[in-house]
């Protein structure tokens, strides 16, 4: 974070410059003190902001003489935090110039050639190609379109490594549906759920909280707020990076170009390179009522505007249940229905079927192998005619909520104006460095292909980022993990068992049931396992499945264990502590070795 500073004779005020959208924040770790002699560019304090951590630099080389702020001060724009003198300054010469000014000066488009450090895991070739038009004068050597997790990750990685850059978003807020309408808000619900059915379980303890009571209002204000405390911050960082934020729907106006509309008015901005992160929408599905607001798809539902008396969620994947147990838990009396055999497809379906089985515990009716033929509206209900398992021919609902997929926006960015090749589902197909077939385009995130999450989106951002501004760099991850934040949690990364049975692969297990883990048993929640999935031949982990309370906060050690090539032993002769979750990582591979000591298993 630069700083910038008042000339006194060799000494010098150093102020905290703009910080974006923010009036104060706090002084987390002073890093120098009085007397100190720092270099320019040294950092002297660490100052946090709702999103991210910023390091206050040293304007000049030279002793601080006086250093007026503390851990826990807060601090804004304007504010004398110290002064410097100036080593070997009789008043004006090159170590004068504010810390802030290189970062300042106008920005250099970044060639393909800048740097060739950086090279990419997969060992392929991942030289950069020169973009079509390098040589022309645009407005901007990198324009992102799309804010979410995948674009606004690329947008400052890019912006980090000296490229001038935009970012185009449709919405007026950055953070995409993630942040806005998706992972966050759920997640602000999903943990009020947690709260009140944990809260209800100590009753089995002896301890009772009394009857429930929901402020609907105050519940929606405090989803709210963490929201838009994180889209805050990607505001002010976007400010504090120089990435120019433009609002308004983009679409490619020729191979270099883009117009983006916007309040009826019309920009024409230029690019050397593009990323196109243009994400995906939620799916309809036909015979239901048109214009109808008790008809919801996800958006709708993390509205919260009330808690229907009974709910008709369609679709059993991750965002339908994730919703049926926020809803469930505030009253609604919820059904769910999934044309399927199961619920959430991608996972194995051992690993499904204790949620299964807390879901219809905690009152949740659910039908798979059931499609939702027709809804008909009513003046005071919904009417759901349902085909197929033992579900009723019919039955009335207050709200439906639609949850069965989401498809890219391939469709919608004009693609053919740039020459994008788009396939009729609305992917964009992309090779290891995220180009399309035109070298200087790339796209990430949902519009290139499942799993469509965020984390996935993020990673492939930076990936193209650093491809677009000269580095070799590949996506190249070996794995990535998937979470459902249900009620309990299920978590799996790398093959599952229904894959290795289809594709050939040997393998064998070491599955720990949390009936057998005294942190499980303490929460009241023993209904888990962690499974582990290791070759045959090679002893090599290659997959994991975790369900149960926080499975989404394990599943990481093990999508690092795959990455890193741990055998069984890694896994079992790493001490974890006790008693936690964690542990019954180490146990499960210990089952798998064969000296697990928590369990009796006989010999075989």
């Amino acid at each position: 974070m630069p700083a910038s500073e008042n000339v006194m004779s060799n000494r010098k005020e150093i102020v905290v410059p703009d910080i974006g959208d923010f009036d104060k924040v706090p002084v987390i770790e002073v890093l120098v003190a009085q007397g100190d002699k720092v270099e320019k560019e040294d950092s002297l304090l660490t100052l946090e902001s709702d999103k991210a951590t910023m390091d206050l630099p040293s304007p000049a080389s030279g002793q601080l003489v006086e250093l007026t702020v503390s851990e826990g001060d807060e601090v804004g724009q304007g504010d004398v935090i110290g002064i410097i003198e100036v080593s070997g300054q009789a008043g004006g010469n090159g170590d004068s110039a504010p810390a802030g000014a290189a970062a300042e000066k106008p920005r250099e488009s970044a060639s393909p050639e800048k740097s060739q450090a950086d090279e990419g895991r997969s060992g392929q070739d991942t030289s950069p190609v020169s973009a079509p038009d390098a040589d022309h004068d645009h407005d901007f050597d990198l324009l992102v379109l799309g804010a979410g997790p995948a674009g606004y990750s690329a947008a400052f990685r890019a912006s980090d490594l000296g490229m001038k850059v935009a970012l185009v978003e449709r919405h007026e807020t950055l953070g995409g549906v993630c942040l806005n309408v998706g992972c966050i808000p759920s997640k602000a619900l999903l943990h009020v759920a947690g709260v009140i059915n944990s809260a209800s379980a100590l009753s089995d303890a002896g301890i009772d909280f009394g009857a429930l009571e929901i402020d609907i209002d105050k519940l929606r204000k405090h989803k709210n707020q963490v929201v838009d405390r994180l889209t805050a911050g990607l505001a002010g960082m976007a400010k504090k990076r120089g990435v120019e934020v433009i609002h308004g729907r983009g679409q490619f106006s020729g191979r270099n170009e883009m117009t983006i509309e916007h309040a009826g008015k019309s920009r024409h901005v230029s690019f050397n390179q593009c990323i196109v992160a243009a994400g995906s929408r939620t799916v309809n599905i036909p015979g239901l009522p048109e214009n109808d607001s008790r008809i919801m798809d996800s958006t709708g539902a993390l509205e919260l505007e009330d808690i229907p008396e009974r709910l008709l969620v369609i679709g059993g994947g991750i965002i339908g249940l994730e919703m049926a147990c926020v809803y469930s838990t505030l009253g609604s009396e919820v059904t769910v229905v999934e044309m399927m055999d199961r619920l959430i497809p991608g996972a194995d379906a051992d690993l499904v079927r204790p949620l299964q089985q807390h879901l219809k515990k905690s009152g949740i009716r659910i039908y798979t192998g059931t499609k939702v033929v027709e809804v008909e509206a009513g003046r005071d209900d919904l009417a759901a005619q349902l085909e197929g398992g033992d579900a009723p021919e019919r039955a009335r609902f207050d709200r439906v909520l639609v949850s069965v997929g989401r498809r890219p926006n391939g469709d919608r960015i004009n693609a053919q104006a740039a020459g994008i090749e788009v396939d009729d589902k609305g992917f964009v197909k992309v090779d290891g460095q995220m180009r399309t077939n035109h070298a200087h385009i790339f796209a990430i995130g949902d519009i290139v292909g499942q799993p469509m999450l965020a984390h996935k989106g993020s990673y492939e951002g930076k990936v193209a980022a650093e491809v677009a501004a000269g580095h070799r760099r590949a996506a190249d991850a070996r794995v990535i993990p998937s979470v459902a934040y249900t009620d309990p949690e299920v978590a799996w990364v790398g093959v599952t068992e229904e894959q290795c049975r289809a594709d050939g692969i040997e393998y064998e297990l070491g599955k720990f049931p949390w009936a057998a883990s005294g942190r499980a048993l303490g929460l009241g929640r023993s209904e888990g396992f962690t499974k582990l999935i290791f070759d045959r031949k090679s002893d090599r982990l290659i997959g994991a499945g975790i369900v149960g309370v926080n499975a989404g906060d394990l599943i990481s050690e093990l999508a690092l264990a795959i990455e890193m090539g741990s055998v069984a032993a890694d896994l079992a002769l790493t001490i974890h502590p006790h008693p936690t979750l964690s542990e019954s990582v180490m146990m499960a591979a210990e089952v798998h070795e064969g000296t697990i000591t928590d369990l009796y298993l006989p010999k075989s």
